[in-house]
């Protein structure tokens, strides 16, 4: 236990440390902080366009965003997270694995009678604390501002969706750190550790979804998940197969019905059993690694 917290908070202090990853931080709650307010900016102009129509007598039709839902101030935030969060934790990874490594500080510690997987869970505790930290901070910043915008507080429903919608993201994001941790640990050259993850990462968010549901590549930088176009059984059949390792996909489905989109329909179980097994899975690898790998340097 006492390895665990101490690895911990070094990988805390390490993070408030590093300029880009603070940098990279301070970029995602800006873009979190301004989805709220794309999306009044989005109802401000509707509305005034609608009534110049309406008093022009043009339409007859309600105001589309009348009965709007105060969460779809929100749903901005679902590709930021896919975008912008999924490559901080990356990065986050990464440099948590890469940085005893590059100081050969990894020999000297582990020359004692430290235990591996504490070490690591330690390592992984403290991403996971900060990671929570920015999320938390991103999710009340959402609420005052959606607050303001509506003019009355949230109430405990959209309140609890919107944590929901934080403890989703928290997951998405420790996948993608865990991926970056991996890579630090037994790639050879810091660039590789770097590459190699953000290839992943292009592949299960562009090409899978691409895959399966013949999708166009503008069309996965919506906030909802891509819809299969074609009525082909082989596109049905690739879409079975790549749709459960599309996980920043199942990621805006599950955040998606979380944020009340009426675009999305049916249980967002299935997404979090899948976001849920896939994180379980990268732990366990990430926990299983050698003591010999853990002691490895880089060939730079």
């Amino acid at each position: 236990m006492t390895t665990l917290l101490t690895s911990a908070r070094h990988e805390v202090l390490c993070i408030l440390r590093a300029g880009v990853a603070l940098l990279l931080l301070a970029v995602f709650l800006c873009m979190v902080s301004l989805s709220s307010v794309i999306g009044w900016i989005t109802n401000t102009t509707v509305t005034r366009v609608y009534e110049k129509v309406l008093a022009d007598g043009l339409t007859t039709a309600p105001n589309p965003f009348t009965a709007v839902s105060p969460l779809y101030y929100a749903r901005n935030s679902v590709i930021y997270v896919v975008l912008i969060g999924a490559l901080l934790a990356i990065v986050l990874g990464v440099q948590s694995t890469l940085r005893d490594r590059k100081s050969t500080t990894s020999d000297l510690v582990l020359s004692r009678p430290v235990n591996t997987i504490s070490r690591l869970a330690g390592t992984l505790v403290g991403l996971g604390v900060v990671i929570a930290a920015v999320l938390l901070l991103s999710t009340v910043i959402s609420w005052g501002s959606i607050s303001i915008i509506v003019g009355a507080p949230l109430g405990p429903d959209p309140s609890l969706r919107l944590a929901v919608f934080a403890a989703l993201s928290w997951a998405l994001m420790m996948i993608f750190a865990l991926l970056g941790m991996l890579t630090g640990l037994h790639s050879r050259k810091e660039t590789t550790a770097l590459l190699v993850p953000f290839v992943v990462w292009s592949a299960v968010t562009f090409v899978l979804p691409q895959i399966g549901a013949n999708a166009r590549p503008v069309a996965l930088l919506n906030p909802v998940p891509a819809l299969i176009t074609t009525g082909t059984n082989s596109f049905d059949l690739v879409g079975a197969i790549t749709g459960p390792f599309a996980i920043t996909e199942q990621f805006k489905r599950a955040a998606g019905i979380a944020l009340q989109d009426e675009s999305l329909t049916g249980s967002p179980t299935a997404s979090i059993v899948l976001l849920g097994a896939f994180l379980m899975a990268m732990t366990w690898i990430v926990l299983a690694t050698s003591r010999r790998q853990l002691r490895s340097g880089l060939n730079e």
